[in-house]
């Protein structure tokens, strides 16, 4: 599976620590990431992470191509909600991309755990069966 993650500055911390935590599932799968995000995550955990663009330079949408493309199975996409208004609307965009293209998608570290967890037992299979659909 294709497993995006981007997280806000004050969420790398938080996606870092997620990932030290699952490891072993994040690593039987494909993994990209804005730039800084990519970065922490690597140095924690070792984890060979595809590194787009700083989600200030592109990254973002970058993401936001390749979910168009039906590229990306899992978008975890940690945000601060208390940010200024051009992220908001960089966040919503993405998560309309994702309802759009049926990629199930998390914006906290709670539904990141749950579909981490799913992911791990196979219950994201479905995604290998609509991608050959299409």
């Amino acid at each position: 599976m294709e497993i995006a993650i981007i997280a806000n500055d004050k969420k790398k911390e938080l996606i870092t620590e997620f990932c030290i935590a699952y490891c072993g599932i994040l690593a039987r799968h494909n993994i990209c990431a804005t730039a800084t995000t990519a970065k922490y995550i690597s140095d924690a955990t070792g984890l060979k992470i595809e590194r787009m663009l700083s989600g200030s330079h592109g990254g973002a949408q970058q993401i936001a191509s390749r979910i168009s493309y039906n590229e990306i199975d899992l978008l975890i996409f940690l945000r601060d909600t208390n940010s200024d208004a051009e992220y908001t609307d960089n966040s919503l965009q993405l998560i309309r991309l994702c309802d759009s293209h049926n990629i199930p998608v998390a914006t906290n570290i709670a539904t990141a755990e749950a579909l981490i967890l799913a992911l791990g037992r196979g219950d994201l299979d479905w995604r290998m069966l609509q991608k050959k659909q299409r």
